[in-house]
């Protein structure tokens, strides 16, 4: 394989030299964002350890056992309204990538996905289930990359219209020894909004709809698309604030419940913890506790945990379980088909 050469009166280093100051400061990037993510995770871990030492946890369990009836069946039916659309996220992939598997196989794998991706990070569920099962079904890797990627771009578009209207219009009353006035979570809720109004403007000015970037090929969609994608995942955001807004049994705002929510989902992602276990309760019990009593704050979280977690990862399993049965049962039929 030939190498190209460097350029007239530039040298390559030599074997054991150090390298530029440019390759130098690159190699420091990586270690400054592990800095940053652990930095971060241990805030999370403090405040979440300094609330405990103070709670009492046979209160909490109380206030769960107190949550009404109809509150817990109305959560119930906004996280499955969630879950089901959630779901449909990967048909807009298929749309996208033309593959053709039928609506209930995509579905499916969504929600299998979906549930893993929730309990067990996104690597486990939301990229390798989605790769297992998509295979299983004969689509290539290109094509599961592609649909993986507009599913994430739709759950994210959706967080900076949702997020960028809650923090502008309803800014969330912090704790007053935060010291952090209202404007700055105006900036912050009004540059989310720019944000996903330049991706529609580039939704809607794109005459090829693809995009070289670094040797890959990224395709933006119609406009049309691009505002389906907003509608269905702003919807989605919404669901899962109002589930935890039930639970807590209607006494705060709901935008406030929501913005801490779209706060929360962002520190779960900084911090790589599987199912911001911790990280969601920490974040709540810091923005919330002075506004309402600490159990009956993780009471409710408790509740979403059940509700939104605990409750489809079952379900998924035992879906999951089925898939990988069924599969055995095609090659064992195609072997004993012969070629």
């Amino acid at each position: 394989m030939r190498t190209a050469r460097p350029p007239e009166g530039v040298r390559p280093p030599l074997r054991g030299e150090a390298p530029s100051r440019g390759v130098a400061r690159h190699a420091w990037w990586p270690w400054l964002k592990r800095i940053a993510t652990w930095s971060f995770f241990g805030l999370v871990a403090w405040l979440l350890v300094r609330q405990a030492r103070t709670i009492d946890w046979s209160e909490v369990l109380q206030a769960v056992l107190e949550i009404p009836l109809p509150a817990l069946l109305a959560a119930l039916l906004l996280a499955a309204c969630s879950f089901a659309i959630y779901s449909t996220y990967d048909l807009l992939g298929r749309h996208m990538t033309r593959h053709r598997l039928g609506t209930s196989t995509v579905m499916g794998v969504t929600f299998i996905s979906y549930a893993f991706n929730l309990n067990l990070g996104s690597l486990i569920g939301g990229v390798a289930f989605r790769y297992r099962l998509y295979s299983r079904h004969g689509l290539d890797n290109l094509t599961i990359t592609r649909v993986l990627g507009f599913s994430m771009l739709t759950n994210w578009l959706g967080y900076l219209v949702v997020a960028g209207l809650a923090f502008f219009f309803w800014p969330m009353a912090l704790p007053p020894e935060w010291r952090i006035e209202e404007d700055g979570l105006r900036i912050l809720g009004g540059t989310l909004i720019v944000l996903a109004l330049a991706y529609l403007i580039l939704c809607a000015v794109a005459r090829e709809h693809t995009w070289e970037f670094r040797g890959h090929e990224l395709q933006t969609p119609a406009l049309g698309m691009a505002l389906l994608q907003l509608a269905m995942s702003c919807t989605n955001w919404a669901l899962i604030g109002g589930v935890i807004w039930l639970l807590l049994q209607q006494q705060l705002p709901y935008p406030q419940v929501l913005a801490v929510l779209l706060v929360a989902a962002v520190a779960g992602v900084i911090t790589h913890v599987p199912a911001g276990l911790g990280v969601l309760e920490a974040v709540f019990v810091a923005l919330l506790s002075h506004q309402i009593a600490t159990d009956r704050l993780l009471g409710a979280l408790l509740a979403y945990r059940a509700i939104y977690y605990l409750l489809p990862l079952c379900i998924a399993s035992a879906a999951y379980f089925l898939t990988e049965v069924r599969a055995r049962q095609r090659r064992r039929r195609a072997a004993a088909a012969g070629p």
